[in-house]
């Protein structure tokens, strides 16, 4: 079997669900193709995240191009440090950039700020903080962007999308600080039941991605026994996070069924009770 090859179209779910956040610009194939093979097995809604300017626009115009494609727009954590000091060394594993300063950062978000508007837009993220790859001389450009977005998602009136890799208490902090969105997304939840519990508390929705099913994900697991039914999304972040058993295969929206039948099984719930709570969740955190 090689790596490379897309894993099988899984069993269709018997309740339509979305996936509530995939980078189809990432993957094989054209939009259209991934969006019927989503459809083919009931996953009949996505949301298009952009992770830079370009990304945001494509998403923007994917989203209004296709009835069921919104978008959410941000610059990612890991863009801000890369826009303001540049990116000589390649650290980002992305092309090498010149530094713009905080001049070049603010014209970014004034083009996401704009973004936002559009009615189709229905998130700005992936947004938030990532200690893993930025080191600690780009933390205050990506506090700054954090915090930009965060207005722009209030300002707009948009589900706010958050990016938290190795970051959740400083994640929490700014959110408590600069008062969240309304509706608050964590994708890719990566904290544990006790933050979970946290983000219970305040309301947050917590998007489970395949790496729940991952052997070493127990922490992952425990996360979604407490998250409350009302507060659980599923997502791909396709092409990444590939569920097991095709983890390191290519991932796409069609296989959002693997990782709900998972989750239905980490809640003791079936997968028709999940399906059916994660579908009116994610058009209640994405006003659909």
């Amino acid at each position: 079997m090689s790596r490379t090859e897309a894993p099988p179209l899984p069993e269709p779910l018997r309740v339509p669900v979305a996936d509530s956040h995939t980078h189809l610009d990432m993957q094989d194939g054209t939009v259209e193709e991934g969006l019927a093979r989503a459809a083919a097995v009931n996953v009949t809604t996505v949301i298009q995240v952009g992770c830079d300017v370009k990304g945001s626009r494509w998403a923007a115009e994917t989203a209004a191009a296709h009835p069921s494609v919104y978008a959410a727009v941000a610059l990612h954590p890991n863009e801000a440090p890369r826009i303001v000091h540049g990116d000589p060394d390649g650290w980002s594993r992305q092309d090498a950039r010149e530094a713009g300063g905080t001049a070049a950062l603010h014209e970014a978000l004034a083009e996401i700020d704009a973004l936002a508007a559009l009615d189709h837009v229905r998130g700005v993220g992936e947004t938030g903080l990532d200690h893993y790859r930025t080191g600690p001389e780009g933390m205050a450009a990506q506090e700054e962007s954090f915090r930009a977005h965060i207005e722009i998602a209030k300002r707009h009136g948009k589900a706010l999308v958050i990016h938290d890799r190795e970051a959740h208490a400083d994640v929490l902090r700014v959110l408590a600080d600069a008062g969240a969105p309304e509706r608050t997304v964590f994708h890719c939840y990566s904290g544990d039941a006790d933050m979970a519990r946290i983000c219970a508390d305040a309301g947050y929705f917590m998007s489970f991605a395949g790496n729940m099913t991952f052997k070493n994900a127990q922490p992952l697991r425990d996360a979604l026994a407490v998250a409350p039914m009302e507060l659980v999304l599923v997502e791909t972040d396709a092409p990444f996070l590939t569920p097991a058993p095709y983890r390191g295969r290519p991932n796409a929206p069609y296989l959002i069924p693997v990782t709900l039948r998972a989750m239905a099984e980490v809640k003791g719930v079936d997968e028709d009770t999940l399906a059916s709570a994660i579908a009116g969740n994610t058009a209640r955190a994405f006003d659909y």
